[in-house]
C-alpha cells in the first residue's frame, strides 16, 4: 500500500493505493461519517481479482484539504478533485465505487463526465434526480429525509455533536444496527475527532441541499450498479425503483435483505463482486 499526497488547488490530498500496479484502476469514494478507511474490507478483494484501488480522503477529511466554507463543498467541486486524483495518477478512466454521499459523487461522475468512468457502482444513495422526485411526491422519503434535515440546520448539529464525536458511537451503533464491528466504529469516530472533520462533512449537506431544487445530473450512460438495502431507513422504495429510469446504460439494481446501510463492512464481498462483474466485463468487450 501507497499512501500518495496529491496536490491539487490550494489542497493536498491523502490518497492509499493499492494492488497490482498494472491492474484496471477501481476509485472508492467513501461517505459520512467514514473516510477511506471505509474500503478496508473490500480492497483486498479486489486486489485478489486483479485491480488497482485508488481511495481517496474526500475534501474535507484529508488533512490538508479541508475548506471551512460551505460553498466549497458542492458536487462540482468533489467531483473535479476525485477527476484531479485520477489525472494526478496517469488514470484515463476508472470504475467508480461510492458509499453514501461519496455514491452522490459517483452519481454526478457517471453523468457529467462518462468519459472518464469505465463503469459506476453506487451503494446505499439511488441517482439524485430519482432521490429528490421521491422526496417531492412520497412520504416515506420524505420521511426517511429527517435526519438530512437534522443536518442540515444551522447551529443544531453541531450543538448535538460537539462532544468529542462521543454521540457518534451511538449513531453508528442505532443506524448500523449493531452490525460494525468496535474496532470499526473507533476508526470511524477517531477520524471525526480530528479539528475542523465535523464540520467539513456538515457542511458538504448544507452545500448540496438534497432536500432544495432539482440537480438535474442527467442520464449515466455507463455500465451502473445500484445496492440498496431493504433495511436501510434512507431512502424510499420509491426513489430505488426511479434510479433505474436515470441510467441508459446496461443496468442492475442488487437489493440485500440483511445488509444495513453499511454495505462496505457489513458485506464487502458483495460490494466487491459487482465491481469485479463490471471490471471484467469491460475488459472482455475491448478484447
Amino acid at each position: 500500500m501507497t499512501l500518495e499526497r496529491i496536490p491539487f488547488g490550494q489542497w493536498t490530498f491523502d490518497v492509499e493505493v493499492d494492488g497490482p500496479s498494472d491492474g484496471p484502476a477501481v476509485l472508492l469514494l467513501h461517505g459520512f461519517p467514514h473516510s477511506r478507511a471505509s474500503w478496508t474490507e473490500v480492497a483486498p478483494i479486489l486486489h485478489r481479482a486483479g485491480l488497482r484501488t485508488i481511495a481517496p480522503d474526500q475534501r474535507g477529511y484529508s488533512d490538508d484539504a479541508r475548506p471551512t466554507t460551505v460553498s466549497e463543498y458542492a458536487l462540482p467541486l468533489l467531483a473535479a478533485d476525485a477527476l484531479a486524483v485520477l489525472d494526478a495518477l496517469g488514470v484515463e478512466s476508472a470504475h467508480v465505487v461510492g458509499h453514501d454521499w461519496g455514491a452522490a459523487v459517483a452519481w454526478y461522475l457517471g453523468a457529467r463526465h462518462a468519459d472518464r468512468v469505465n463503469s459506476l457502482v453506487a451503494l446505499a444513495i439511488p441517482h439524485l434526480d430519482a432521490y429528490q422526485y421521491a422526496y417531492r411526491v412520497d412520504a416515506e422519503q420524505q420521511h426517511s429525509s429527517q435526519y438530512v434535515e437534522f443536518l442540515m440546520s444551522d447551529g443544531a448539529a453541531e450543538q448535538f455533536l460537539a462532544d468529542d464525536a462521543a454521540q457518534l458511537y451511538g449513531w453508528f451503533a442505532q443506524a448500523g444496527e449493531g452490525v460494525l464491528t468496535p474496532e470499526q466504529v473507533e476508526r470511524y469516530v477517531a477520524k471525526h475527532r480530528e479539528p475542523g472533520v465535523l464540520d467539513a462533512a456538515l457542511n458538504w449537506y448544507r452545500a448540496n441541499n438534497l432536500l432544495g431544487e432539482p440537480f438535474e445530473f442527467g442520464p449515466v450512460p455507463v455500465p451502473t450498479t445500484f445496492v440498496w438495502s431493504v433495511t436501510d431507513t434512507a431512502v424510499s422504495k420509491l426513489a430505488v425503483e426511479k434510479t433505474g429510469e436515470h441510467v441508459t446504460g446496461p443496468y442492475r439494481l442488487v437489493t440485500l435483505e440483511q445488509t444495513s446501510h453499511w454495505q462496505p463492512q457489513q458485506d464487502p464481498e458483495t460490494v466487491a463482486a459487482e465491481v469485479v462483474r463490471l471490471a471484467r466485463t469491460e475488459q472482455l468487450e475491448n478484447r
